[in-house]
């Protein structure tokens, strides 16, 4: 069964290694967004803001920061070697200020095997 498998990366340096990672393990596409939680913004709280913050203020701080990869895997064996290559980019997802991965069945899926696709 299909699974998507999401991934809110704590680490944003380590982005193209964890996307190198997935489509050497077989991600055959991925989407990548910036995204933040509401404790982060309240870290990002800084003394330099203005009385109002707008968002865009909030999130040009680094900490801020999050990315958030998705991908659609076609089997539960794609899904042990993604996941195992974003574990040996990432590490041990029990220590402080990894992220956070899971996966979520797929129903039905439309377009995840392409003809003439390049990674």
């Amino acid at each position: 069964m299909a699974q998507v498998l999401i991934l809110v990366l704590d680490k944003e340096e380590t982005t193209a290694d964890v996307m190198e990672a997935w489509r050497d393990a077989g991600a055959s596409g991925i989407t990548l967004l910036d995204s933040t939680g509401p404790g982060r913004l309240k870290q990002a709280l800084r003394d330099d803001l203005p009385l109002m913050p707008t968002l865009s203020d909030l999130l040009a701080s680094d900490e801020a920061h999050h990315r958030t990869l998705f991908t659609v895997l076609p089997d539960e064996e794609t899904v042990q070697r993604v996941t195992q290559a974003t574990i040996d980019v990432v590490g041990d997802f029990s220590q402080p200020h990894t992220g956070l991965m899971f996966t979520l069945p797929v129903g039905q899926v439309w377009g995840l095997h392409k003809a003439g696709r390049k990674g």
